[in-house]
């Protein structure tokens, strides 16, 4: 598996911290998948984003882009920014003009592109993203899921290949954070890597191809989110909750999941169970009313 970002053994330490934000972290961010990044607050995470964005440079150890270790001179800065967007938690710190097809515009603009080619893009991405309508209304009368799919559309607009979000859809209602999962997904079809942090630890096991969990600045575990939550939650940090679809399916009677795919959402975890029930219904069926194991060793 290809790694559109990797960390090799990356320390850094805040100056009135008592330990190191990244303590010798090496994880890498697979190629055109989305990841979700968990942890407790503490744990890395947005330290990990400002090393992936080049804002902190790391103390030991170094990060790699497509292979290539960051350099950190103005020219290299600008071409690295050029090709990872960031998306805050709070679009209120990200958000700097006055409606979303001027701020959407912005970075273009900055990257010297012609007037024309620019409003084709902004407005493309904004028509992905439901703020096709918005486009001229003041960024101060939409509401915070209006905002933040703003922030979204300004780092889309520069079309980088690998996006970094700090709990996106956190305070979003339902309609909204599906409106922003949307345009996410358009922007995966278009190629680009997806990275997300978040404490939804249910978003992260249906969205997610990948998973990365930080505990205390290293990498306590990655991988694809059947295998890091097959084993319940002897695998996580102390705290963080299992994923309720999971921790429902993995709970069940082994002889009946074996083989099969874990569901991912509410709709593959209905069809599962309907399948489970429809064989063990049948006639002269050993296994009728699902037993556990140790009903069945008795």
């Amino acid at each position: 598996m290809d790694a559109c970002m990797a960390f090799e053994d990356v320390v850094y330490h805040y100056p009135d911290a008592a330990g190191p934000a990244l303590n010798h972290l090496t994880v890498s961010v697979p190629k055109g998948l989305k990841t979700a990044v968990l942890g407790h607050n503490g744990s890395g995470k947005s330290t990990f984003f400002l090393h992936a964005v080049g804002v902190l440079r790391p103390q030991h150890g170094r990060v790699l882009l497509e292979g290539a270790a960051l350099g950190y001179s103005r020219k290299e800065l600008a071409a690295l920014r050029r090709s990872v967007g960031l998306v805050l938690q709070d679009p209120e710190q990200q958000l700097i003009l006055g409606t979303p097809l001027e701020d959407a515009s912005f970075g273009l603009r900055a990257a010297g592109m012609n007037e024309g080619d620019i409003r084709s893009r902004c407005m493309e991405v904004l028509e992905q993203l439901g703020l096709a309508d918005l486009r001229d209304q003041p960024i101060h009368q939409l509401s915070l899921g209006q905002k933040k799919r703003v922030s979204l559309a300004g780092v889309l607009a520069m079309r980088p290949e690998l996006i970094l979000l700090d709990e996106p859809t956190s305070y979003l209602d339902p309609l909204s954070e599906v409106q922003l999962l949307t345009g996410l997904d358009i922007a995966r079809s278009q190629g680009a890597t997806l990275v997300m942090a978040t404490h939804d630890m249910n978003l992260a096991y249906r969205w997610a191809d990948w998973i990365i969990v930080l505990d205390h600045g290293a990498c306590r575990i990655a991988g694809r989110p059947d295998e890091i939550f097959a084993a319940g939650g002897t695998r996580l940090p102390a705290g963080l909750a299992m994923p309720l679809l999971a921790d429902i399916w993995y709970s069940l009677p082994r002889q009946y999941i074996s083989g099969r795919p874990a569901p991912r959402d509410s709709e593959q975890m209905i069809q599962r169970l309907a399948e489970l029930l429809a064989e063990n219904s049948t006639p002269g069926h050993s296994g009728g009313n699902m037993k556990s194991e140790e009903e069945e060793q008795d």
